[in-house]
């Protein structure tokens, strides 16, 4: 499960319109915040739609409550990112007997600053093959108090963290030697500074470099599921699949922006395109395995794809027009057959 936001133009009816972090980067706007829950297979179960200065660490705890009784479901298993996640929730969840799979924040918390990353048990490496290539993870598990965590270092991101750093610190270097007084105010550059006693009031401060060093590519996740490091691993990388699928929502099927401006305006809006998701996964999993489905290109297709029915003399003839793309397969998989491109009426 994930939130985001999506903003209004107006006030956006009588609950949901609220100004909050925006997530859409339009702080202008009114918004309302919206939790999408998916199954292990990355199919779209349930959406809740809040008012838009909703808390996440709030969402989560009633969505699951309302998720189980409508369902029936027996046993969860709660997916969710360090955003969503409080003290409170993590109680709340092991009062609930749930299972569960969250990610810590690495730098805030303090067991897992200062005995988490500080564990010296060697890593595990990790080889996920995706779509568009390969990534690789090294990864262990760490127990502390009772509580397990599973550390995972993406070697790709880590060199990206490095690169980043090594370019702020280069900036850093030439602020210094120009004017350190602009340097005051910018926090991005703050973070690796400290002030001098003589001379320049700033250097650089080796120190912090060391200590943002251990963070480079390292995620951590808590967790009490009764699976293997790698398994909580590849399932927490399905956030990504909700990620994707809040912006196919925005983009390819224009949820956003919303321009009603009652409660079931809106709801029904954002309800038509959940449906549309839950029809792109459908037909998604339907096509031949290793089949991508390029969506603005088979919206686009889909849209040539028109027919018309000409008479002349006595005839009726209805004609469609070319196939084009990737329309004939989708049809396919589907099961369902295309009209003939030209077809008399009987009289």
């Amino acid at each position: 499960m994930d939130t985001t936001t999506l903003s209004f133009h107006g006030a956006g009816g009588e609950t949901l319109g609220a100004h909050g972090h925006s997530k859409d980067h339009r702080p202008d706007l009114r918004q309302m915040v919206l939790a999408v829950v998916l199954d292990g297979e990355g199919r779209p179960v349930c959406t809740e739609m809040l008012p838009g200065n909703a808390a996440d660490t709030r969402v989560l705890l009633p969505i699951m409550g309302r998720l189980r009784s409508r369902f029936g479901i027996g046993r969860v298993c709660v997916v969710v990112d360090r955003g969503m996640i409080s003290a409170a929730t993590i109680a709340a969840l092991e009062e609930r007997e749930l299972d569960y799979i969250l990610g810590a924040r690495e730098r805030r918390t303090k067991v897992v600053r200062e005995v988490v990353l500080k564990d010296t048990k060697p890593f595990v490496p990790l080889l996920l093959k995706r779509p568009r290539g390969e990534t690789q993870l090294f990864v262990k598990e760490v127990t502390v108090g009772g509580a397990r965590y599973v550390v995972c270092r993406n070697e790709a991101e880590a060199q990206k963290d490095r690169a980043d750093r090594q370019a702020v610190v280069d900036g850093l270097q030439r602020r210094l030697a120009d004017d350190e007084k602009a340097l005051i105010g910018n926090s991005a550059y703050r973070r690796y500074l400290r002030r001098t006693g003589a001379g320049k009031a700033f250097e650089i401060d080796a120190g912090k470099l060391a200590e943002e060093a251990r963070f480079d590519g390292i995620f951590v996740l808590r967790t009490n599921a009764g699976m293997t490091p790698l398994n909580a691993v590849l399932r927490y990388r399905e956030l990504l699949t909700v990620e994707d699928l809040f912006r196919r929502a925005k983009a390819q099927l224009r949820t956003r922006p919303i321009y009603h401006s009652c409660d079931a305006a809106i709801r029904g809006h954002v309800f038509c395109s959940f449906l549309a998701l839950v029809l792109q996964k459908e037909l998604a999993d339907r096509c031949a395995a290793g089949t991508v489905v390029g969506w603005d290109d088979l919206i686009r297709d889909l849209d040539r794809l028109q027919q018309a029915t000409i008479e002349k003399d006595g005839k009726r003839i209805t004609t469609r027009t070319h196939v084009e793309g990737q329309v004939g397969k989708v049809f396919r998989a589907a099961g369902i057959a295309l009209p003939p491109n030209a077809r008399e009426h009987d009289a």
